[in-house]
């Protein structure tokens, strides 16, 4: 999706908000335009939040009815402020910059729609100080990048990068783990590498046997498991990234929208509901880096 831009950057220097340069402020867009506040939304009885479309096991329409993890904590923040949650699925943009700006500051060009809240924001410090217009909160999960394999391929040791030279491997194209892939040892493991729109249609593949293994975010390749198959996570040599902190994000002119956010996440945290809803769907839930 669109992390590929923002987690493929290296690590910052000691103060990473050293050399950012301040963002025009959209200071003469409406008030209807850009949200509402906390107790407009609470009046009214709904908020809004920007989900991914198509997006299993996060966010995804299943017979009208939205599903996925962001999709019911979002339900638990609205729940917690006592309105209702609805959603507008949206499609990811060219990176993360072009997501907040659509979706929660500003809105698109032709038929856009902003939100009150944006769920699964990959949290950074440094792109924190570049992006004044979002207060990015809440953060509720990390994830990491994982390795997926074929049982009966593999059956006394688990696959690291380096088999993948020999094996067939599986990817979302244009994800984080192909390009890690396609540039690990000099390009070696090229010829090996067969990409899918998705980390769930490389699932799929590697169930039908078409690949040996599939490299991707943990929860996507847990989500497509099987009882063929299994996933691990085996240190990743030279992975600027393999693990990033989610959280939500919510326009900066709205602070205490956003503190009433982070609160019922946070909530949420610590009696149990945030790991409940990751088991609901066979996920394992890793605790923010808060």
């Amino acid at each position: 999706m669109v992390l590929g831009l923002l987690l493929t950057e290296r690590a910052q220097a000691a103060d990473p908000c050293a050399d950012y340069v301040p963002q025009a402020k959209p200071q003469n867009v409406g008030r209807d335009i850009v949200g509402k506040e906390l107790d407009q939304i609470i009046e009214q009885g709904h908020m809004l939040f920007a989900v991914y479309e198509d997006y299993p096991p996060y966010s995804w329409k299943d017979g009208g009815t939205a599903r996925g993890v962001d999709v019911d904590i979002a339900r638990l923040i609205a729940e917690d402020l006592g309105v209702e949650a609805r959603f507008n699925f949206v499609a990811a943009g060219e990176n993360l910059d072009a997501d907040l700006r659509n979706n929660i500051w500003k809105g698109a060009l032709i038929g856009g729609r902003v939100s009150n809240v944006m769920m699964r924001v990959p949290y950074n410090s440094a792109f924190k100080c570049r992006v004044e217009q979002v207060v990015f909160t809440g953060q509720y999960a990390g994830e990491s990048i994982a390795i997926a394999y074929a049982k009966s391929e593999y059956p006394d040791e688990k696959p690291v990068p380096a088999y993948f030279r020999f094996d067939l491997v599986g990817v979302e194209n244009d994800s984080i783990s192909d390009f890690y892939l396609s540039g690990f040892v000099g390009g070696q493991l090229r010829a090996n590498i067969r990409r899918y729109p998705s980390t769930g249609a490389a699932m799929a593949a590697l169930d039908a046997g078409e690949v040996k293994a599939v490299m991707g975010p943990l929860a996507e390749l847990e989500y497509g498991l099987t009882e063929n198959t299994a996933a691990h996570q085996p240190p990743l040599a030279g992975f600027a990234v393999s693990r990033w902190t989610l959280g939500v994000a919510v326009n900066f002119r709205y602070r205490p929208l956003a503190y009433a956010v982070d609160d019922a996440i946070f909530a949420a945290l610590q009696d149990g509901r945030i790991d409940a809803i990751y088991a609901s769907y066979g996920l394992t839930h890793s605790a923010p880096e808060r």
